[in-house]
């Protein structure tokens, strides 16, 4: 059956770092040619929409800021709908805090109701220790995505779950994360899109995150082998992706068999 929608991931599916997956603009040109609605999902909270947005462009994907839905997004929508009038600590690089700022969320480190960690390469000891106090005091952990690592080019760079896992375990909280595997993204992105989310499929490199997604949410998933999952740890799965493909410049004739 062909998909209300795609949701794709971005780092590791269509791109590894700075490194450009081959076929995946024209899997974009196909989807754009067959009007399949798609949105780009990325955890990666380390940067603004406006730099997945140029990075995006430089690339030689021709697409609209509407097609990029990041978990700084998500979470910010999160805050401003069901944590309305909530004071918020932001754990963020300077970039990410401006981003959240013109979204309604302002750093607030006068007793806070919320803490929001964000994948900060600007994190230091003061904004741990900070937002430390502030959960001890009874702020909420609020985190944007729940990844170990971020790739790169050549390697993978530690990321935010680590901080997670931290601030959880010194003060015995467990933490609200936004981010893919969290439904909550599912419906942000289903909204963005205006489809039937129950026919979305989720396309991406990562088990825990990606996949997880799609089968908490109960739709069709496509794992693509060009990030970190790989072939064996596939069959070492229980439940397993509906598909999996070695790229998404496979996608297209995939697709074209579900008409």
């Amino acid at each position: 059956m062909r998909p209300s929608g795609l949701m794709i991931d971005m780092d590791g599916t269509i791109y590894k770092g700075g490194n450009l997956i081959p076929g995946a603009i024209e899997m974009v040109e196909f989807l754009k040619k067959e009007k399949i609605p798609f949105v780009f999902l990325t955890n990666n909270s380390s940067h603004t929409i406006d730099y997945y947005f140029n990075k995006l462009k430089s690339m030689g994907f021709r697409i609209n800021r509407e097609h990029i839905l990041s978990s700084t997004i998500a979470t910010a929508r999160f805050i401003r709908e069901r944590r309305a009038g909530k004071k918020v600590y932001v754990v963020a690089s300077h970039d990410v805090t401006e981003e959240l700022e013109t979204l309604g969320i302002s750093s607030n480190d006068n007793d806070p109701d919320v803490v929001l960690l964000t994948f900060d390469r600007t994190i230091t000891f003061d904004k741990i220790n900070r937002a430390y106090h502030h959960i001890m005091n009874g702020a909420e952990l609020i985190a944007t995505h729940p990844d170990d690592l971020c790739p790169t080019e050549d390697a993978y760079d530690v990321d935010i779950g680590q901080f997670i896992h931290m601030l959880s375990y010194l003060t015995g909280t467990s933490p609200l994360i936004i981010g893919k595997p969290s439904l909550l993204m599912v419906e942000m992105a289903a909204g963005e899109m205006g489809v039937d989310k129950e026919r979305m499929i989720m396309i991406g490199d990562r088990l825990y995150t990606d996949m997880r997604m799609a089968l908490n949410a109960g739709i069709d998933s496509i794992l693509v082998l060009s990030g970190e999952a790989k072939m064996s740890d596939v069959e070492e799965m229980e439940s397993k992706p509906t598909y999996v493909i070695g790229s998404v410049a496979e996608l297209p004739d995939l697709l074209r068999g579900l008409e």
